[in-house]
This record gives C-alpha cells, structure tokens and sequence, in this order.
C-alpha cells in the first residue's frame, strides 16, 4: 500500500482500500492487433491504423532493465509526500500536476470553463531538457537519476516513433520526404501517471475522462494492473495488461496526415477497484513542428499551433477539447 499522504487530499477524502473482490464490468474481449517494428510496414499496421488506431508493440528492443529500474523510479517519486512533490517538481521542464491531464506545453494546468476532476496525478517532463537539470527536482538523487532514465528510455520512444511514423506513412503510399517534419523528436513529452486504487462512491468518477491525443502518435507503458479502454462499435473495451509490450495509439495529428484513413482512437482510464496497489503508466507523446502545415481535403489546412491554441480555448471556455471538428470543411 502506498503512503496515504502522498495522495492529492481530495483523494485521501475516500477510502483507498479496495473492497472486497467485486466483477468487473462487462467488457469486450482485447482485440488489439500486435505489431513488431522489424516486420512493419505490414498490412497488419494498416489494418490496425484504419480499423482501430492502436494496437500492440512487441519486440520493442528496449532493455529489461532499463524498464524495471524506470518503474521502481516512479513508483518511489509518486510515493513522496504531495507537499514534497509539489516542491520538487515546480519547474517548466519537469512539473508535478493532479486532478487533470490537460495541461500547456510548459505542463501548466489549461484555464478550464468547468472544473471537472479526474483521479489522477503525475509527472510532466519535456523530453531532452529534463536532463539539462533546468526543470524541478534540483539536485535531488533520486529526481537526478529519473531524469538520466527518462533520457535513455526517450532515446529509444525517439527511436520506436520514428520507425512507426514512416511505416504508416509508407503504407498511405506517401513519400516519407514530403512529411517527415510531421513528426519532430524535439516536440516529445513524457506524462507519468498514478491512479488511486480502492473504492469510490460515484461510479461515474473516472481516472482520466474519455478522450482522444493532439499527438501524431502516443506509446504507452503501462503497468500490470488494467485499466485503459478504447471506444470501439459502440461500446468501451478493456486493454489487457501483458509483460514485455508497449502500447501505441494514434493521434489526432496522425488522423488529419492521413486524411482520415486512419483514426485517432477515443479512450479513457477506469479506476481499478479489485487491486491494493495503485495504477502507474508511463506515456511518451510526439507531435508535429510547430509551424508544420497540414492540408488535407477534409480539413482546412492548419498547423499543430494553430490546432493547440484552439484546444487551450476551447478547454477554457467549455470545460473540454473539440478537437478535429474545430477544423473539418463544410460538409465532411
């Protein structure tokens, strides 16, 4: 069981301990396509791409312990004292939130309508600046050797992403040269997240509200308690937990690149009832160049500046993200 006081205090306001065993709800069996990068691009990516928008990596060529010293990092990090982590982890470059994934690209809370909150809290971390020691954490040992993980775990996300994005767009039939600023390295961010375990009241509180990515493309590594689910044929599906895989999911950026071939996948976080440890997911997101226009025919043409700063107003004056919409042509 984790510190009780390293929890956000709302959250220490319910019970943290599960109750007794309890079904989960009924979920369609995991349907995700599995992938290995050495054999992309395949039609099987395609059909993952176009169908779903995520599916599975395996083979990932990412040491074993490399990841289990980066779990055993974050799970002592969000163990820390809330006051201690919000001390730490008050700069630009690395930043401590709670109760919202919504955040700007300096990992500020986005000014929303409606206050709506998720159970959630986590880590921003801007990836290849986390390690020039300008972000919180100071000279902390622990923060400092999270950061130096970070650094080689973000060589390898740099790696896998670039290696997915040119597999995807090899299988549109589009010249890699013509879009390979689509997708900038430099734009990369980490988001480190913890979810509370136990029993809440309102069953409609949520880990992470639905929701679709700004990125080109999202990888997750997840822990091995579940969690995640993807909207699929009108219904919620559960992502099963298995060892030694990564999970990557499209964005919304990738949807408008390929004019809407493939899709950008709606998903959420439940909160898991049955388990006494918390929930920990570790997610590397890559975007566009800022000023990197996208024109497609079923889009006014955009870039991902223009897309974020509608975001950031809409979040504002709605309480949520239009997304893509904001940009479709007429009748489309």
């Amino acid at each position: 069981m984790s510190n009780p006081l390293s929890y956000p205090p709302l959250f220490r306001t319910h019970d943290l301990t599960p109750p007794a065993h309890q079904p989960d709800p009924a979920h369609s069996p995991d349907p995700l396509p599995i992938i290995d990068p050495a054999h992309s691009p395949s039609p099987a990516l395609s059909s993952a791409c176009r169908d779903l928008g995520i599916f599975r990596l395996i083979n990932h060529g990412i040491p074993a312990n490399l990841l289990n010293s980066l779990k055993d990092h974050v799970k002592r990090l969000f163990d820390l004292d809330f006051e201690s982590k919000k001390e730490l982890f008050g700069g630009d470059v690395v930043s401590y939130f709670w109760g919202t994934p919504a955040l700007t690209s300096s990992g500020d809370e986005m000014r929303r309508g409606v206050r709506r909150v998720d159970w959630v809290e986590g880590f921003n971390v801007r990836v290849g600046e986390a390690v020039e020691g300008s972000g919180g954490g100071g000279d902390d040992a622990l923060v400092v050797e999270f950061r130096d993980l970070l650094e080689e775990y973000g060589r390898h996300m740099s790696r896998l992403a670039r290696t997915i994005f040119e597999a995807m767009i090899s299988s549109l039939g589009i010249e890699f040269q013509r879009h390979e600023n689509f997708l900038d390295e430099s734009t990369g961010l980490f988001r480190v997240y913890r979810y509370p375990p136990g029993s809440v009241a309102d069953e409609e509180v949520k880990g992470m509200e639905e929701h679709t990515d700004s990125s080109v493309l999202s990888i997750l590594m997840p822990n091995e308690i579940a969690g995640l689910e993807f909207f699929k044929d009108d219904s919620w599906v559960l992502v099963e937990p298995v060892a030694d895989s990564l999970i990557v999911n499209l964005g919304d950026m990738m949807q408008a690149i390929s004019n809407d071939e493939f899709k950008s996948v709606k998903h959420r976080v439940r909160l898991n009832r049955n388990h006494e440890s918390s929930r920990v997911s570790i997610c590397y997101f890559v975007f566009p160049e800022d000023s990197c226009l996208i024109r497609s025919s079923m889009y006014k043409p955009f870039s991902y500046a223009d897309f974020h700063a509608q975001v950031e107003q809409d979040i504002a004056n709605l309480g949520y993200k239009v997304g893509l919409d904001r940009f479709k042509l007429p009748g489309q």
